[in-house]
């Protein structure tokens, strides 16, 4: 082909390897070893003298061809996949630090990220900085001295904080800092970290790379140096390895990715504007409105408002229980990205093993309730939005 194919394309073909019975889907390698023709081979291969695979804690073919694709699919030198998003955050953090370094990091963070960061970093002499991800200069203070890594989530979970990724990319590498991008929220569909000057970027691939509730799996993305030299070892020896069957299901996600994420975003904006005029709904996080004060900035650097939103009822947690328990068809559940539309209590479940304090710091009240918003037609959510809301 003379052009460079299209994202719907590389979704479907890219890293596809037919074994010789010319399947038609991804083959499905359900393997733990492998064997090799001769002694002299098997050596060959544990020496990277030859090419093949060893031990699929290692490689594997099915995890090969969903590398490739992610890779594809986010511009990236190459790919690495984990048993899950928090194992990609955590190899990714802890493959490049050591005792004495320092980490910067946007104080809203998913809860699990949050514990990684404030209770296993410091057990090891890490310093970890927390700062507003919204503040430019609260940036520019905390990166004022040397540091080992940056880590931002943006949109934020849960109350979609908007975080200037070119800006906090250029401060990282003034202070000798590698930026980590959880672009989970986002998607690549709707934003690139790597193209604004992020360093690696992780995903949690339950999320919107399944995108039907499935299975687990995370997958982390940057400079093909880096992850062989530096990340390859730390997974290769502590094993956190994705399973060959999850990889499959992840594969076949991929090729309906910008398909869902085109009507789960439309829908989210749809409901996004409908809580906002709704008497019944205190505040409305969205960055596709116009009165989200990271709008600007989303405009700038997403291609959407995103898949979820989040919105404060007034009352209390007795009031947002409330209304939960009224939903019908929004179902409570604490995953997102799913092709079914779930709404969860961040304070009493993702979040809640952050102080409350820091929580309310971060924005996540007693009332608060975040929806991720999936295929079913907008007027049929809205209706049952309409319905819990309703005193």
């Amino acid at each position: 082909m003379d052009n460079e194919p299209g994202l719907r394309t590389r979704l479907v073909q890219e890293g596809l390897a037919r074994s010789p019975h010319g399947e038609t889907s991804e083959a499905l390698y359900l393997t733990s070893g492998f064997v090799y023709a001769s002694a002299a081979e098997a050596a060959a291969r544990f020496a990277g003298e030859a090419e093949g695979f060893t031990y699929s804690r290692l490689g594997n073919p099915t995890l090969r061809m969903f590398e490739r694709r992610m890779a594809a699919l986010e511009g990236a030198e190459a790919a690495l996949a984990t048993a899950s998003g928090m194992a990609a955050v955590h190899a990714t953090l802890m493959a490049q630090l050591a005792a004495g370094d320092r980490v910067v990091a946007s104080r809203l963070l998913f809860g699990s990220s949050h514990y990684i960061l404030h209770e296993i970093l410091p057990r090891f002499g890490i310093e970890v900085t927390a700062v507003d991800g919204t503040d430019p200069a609260a940036w520019a203070r905390a990166l004022d001295r040397p540091a080992r890594c940056v880590l931002l989530e943006t949109p934020g979970n849960p109350t979609l904080e908007i975080v200037d990724i070119a800006e906090v990319a250029r401060l990282a590498r003034t202070a000798g800092a590698r930026l980590i991008v959880d672009n989970v929220l986002a998607t690549p569909i709707l934003q690139r970290p790597l193209e604004l000057g992020a360093d690696l970027v992780v995903y949690s691939a339950t999320k919107h790379i399944d995108g039907q509730g499935r299975c687990l799996g995370g997958v982390v993305l940057g400079e093909r140096r880096f992850l062989e030299r530096t990340l390859v070892p730390y997974l290769k020896h502590t094993g956190p390895a994705l399973s060959p069957f999850n990889a499959w299901v992840l594969l076949k996600g991929l090729e309906t990715l910008p398909l869902r994420i085109e009507v789960q975003n439309a829908t989210a904006g749809r409901l996004a504007a409908f809580l906002e005029a709704h008497p019944g709904v205190e505040r409305v996080f969205y960055p596709g409105l116009e009165g989200h004060p990271g709008h600007a900035l989303a405009r700038r650097q997403m291609k959407g408002g995103g898949t979820v939103l989040a919105f404060r009822t007034g009352g209390g947690r007795a009031r947002a229980f409330a209304v939960l328990d009224r939903l019908r068809l929004i179902a409570i559940s604490n995953n997102l990205g799913d092709a079914k539309s779930l709404a969860t209590h961040p304070a009493s479940t993702t979040h809640s093993r952050i102080p409350e304090a820091q929580r309310l710091a971060m924005g996540i009240t007693e009332d608060l309730i975040r929806i991720s918003v999936g295929l079913e037609e907008a007027e049929d959510l809205i209706a049952d939005l309409d319905r819990a809301l309703a005193s």
